[in-house]
């Protein structure tokens, strides 16, 4: 079977795992600017830089995948957030971004293959593709509603090239995360397609969306059911929320799209909300007790946590997953869906 007939097979029988957070994870390691540099010969200051540290400190990288498959996680992501020409202007490395992504995705894949055979448990990599700095639907001029930093073109080429090189590293999935502006995913969307069109390959696209306030909007305005409505013709092989709150606050939105979605539902939340310090102070367990909630519910099919998890949180959700009921697919009606900012559903 491919990764995705692999994957559709494992989900239907338990709730599987996804990874937490690598900004925590890095963090952790108290780096200097250095360690982000290493040999390479980089005019800006390159602290901060996490992907980089795939070229520069494999080692690190690898050892936070392997905290995670050790936690029990199925599923890894690579080390690619912001590996795209866009991202890394900010640091000068615009020409780094096929190595990153082609590196990270190795790394991943190889930390993988050493956790399968220790226990014979399949494992998945899948491409972090984060959403830039840019935004195509919305003017960051407030005077000129018009203006646009970036055209589609341009963006969809800046996605392609970051999917050429997560798939040539060799990973199972492209995973469009942490959403804001729903046609910068349907964009990277396209990338995604055409790239594994290009190759022959079959690479399923996973999808997750992130609100901006409670009201369960992103920030280009979207409801949940109407981002699902604008992404569907993707086909992903999952669609789900990551990052935006903790699970309690994120718990009615996932509760909004588990009921019209026809595909894997995966969620990865923060670890709370940040203090006044901008740290996390949700701990493992209390994590898991929320998460715990989503699952007697049948919400999700994979889970995983975001910003301020640890390989400790991933494991008490682990644990926490042991027993529980996959989410059954919802069966909606098979009618016309539309999307502006909010759902439309033609009447037959």
């Amino acid at each position: 079977m491919n990764p995705g007939d692999q994957l559709r097979a494992l989900a239907a029988e338990r709730v599987l795992v996804f990874d937490g957070g690598y900004g925590t994870a890095i963090q952790n390691h108290g780096l200097v600017e250095q360690d982000y540099r290493g040999d390479l010969e980089l005019t800006d200051d390159q602290k901060g830089n996490n992907d980089l540290l795939s070229l520069t400190r494999p080692d690190i990288i690898e050892n936070i995948h392997t905290a995670y498959l050790e936690a029990g996680a199925d599923i890894v992501e690579t080390n690619t957030f912001s590996s795209t020409q866009i991202s890394q202007a900010d640091y000068s490395c615009e020409h780094l971004v096929w190595d990153l992504n082609v590196k990270s995705a190795e790394i991943a894949r190889s930390a993988c293959e050493k956790a399968e055979a220790k226990d014979g448990k399949k494992r998945f990599v899948a491409g972090s593709i984060g959403p830039t700095n840019k935004t195509l639907s919305l003017s960051p001029d407030v005077n000129d509603p018009g203006f646009r930093e970036i055209d589609y073109d341009f963006l969809k080429g800046v996605y392609r090239e970051q999917c050429d090189a997560l798939i040539a590293g060799g990973v199972d999935f492209l995973l469009i995360e942490t959403i804001f502006d729903t046609l910068n995913a349907k964009c990277a969307g396209m990338a995604a397609q055409e790239a594994a069109d290009a190759c022959d390959r079959d690479v399923p696209l996973m999808v997750s969306m992130t609100l901006t306030d409670l009201s369960g909007r992103n920030l280009s305005g979207h409801t949940v059911e109407a981002f699902w409505h604008a992404v569907r013709h993707l086909k992903p092989i999952t669609i789900g929320l990551n990052c935006s709150f903790g699970a309690d606050q994120l718990r009615p939105h996932l509760s909004m799209l588990t009921k019209v979605a026809d595909t894997l539902i995966m969620a990865y939340p923060n670890a709370g909300l940040p203090n006044d310090l901008g740290e996390y102070d949700e701990m493992p367990h209390e994590t898991a007790a929320l998460i715990r909630e989503w699952l007697d519910e049948g919400l999700v099919n994979i889970i995983g946590g975001c910003c301020g998890t640890t390989p400790e949180h991933i494991g008490a959700i682990a644990k926490a997953t042991v027993g529980a009921t996959p989410r059954k697919f919802a069966e909606p009606a098979v009618q016309t869906r539309l999307s502006g900012l909010e759902p439309f559903i033609m009447a037959a």
